[in-house]
């Protein structure tokens, strides 16, 4: 079985993190519905939920297998409350099928707002 995963941040072809989705499939670029937004959490980004008029977070979707699941989940910090895996509601063509995401879960204040899009600083 695998799971559609948005990704938005280090894990997108071409960032640091990428070679954790090495042994995935990549679906296609995506967006989400209007209301979600990025922060700055220093070094990567966190979507969360913000005003409607928010123009909505740029992405890829890549197809991911139970174990590529499982590994991600630890990465990115699932059992310590950093971020949950629930699903998010994207825009066409995904608009009718189920999408996951990690959503940051903890507090963003003080965090700089990031906007549509993130671009991994270079080193």
């Amino acid at each position: 079985m695998t799971t559609l995963l948005f990704v938005y941040g280090t894990l997108k072809r071409g960032c640091s993190n990428h070679h954790r989705l090495a042994d995935q499939i990549y679906v296609g670029p995506a967006r989400t519905r209007p209301g979600f937004t990025l922060y700055d959490l220093g070094g990567y980004p966190g979507i969360v939920a913000a005003a409607p008029d928010a123009p909505g977070v740029v992405g890829e979707v890549w197809s991911v297998d139970a174990q590529g699941l499982s590994a991600l989940d630890a990465f990115e910090g699932l059992p310590e409350g950093l971020y949950r895996r629930e699903p998010l509601e994207l825009q066409s063509p995904y608009d009718r099928q189920q999408v996951e995401a990690y959503v940051y879960a903890r507090e963003i204040s003080g965090r700089p707002i990031i906007g549509s899009e993130w671009t991994e600083p270079r080193k």
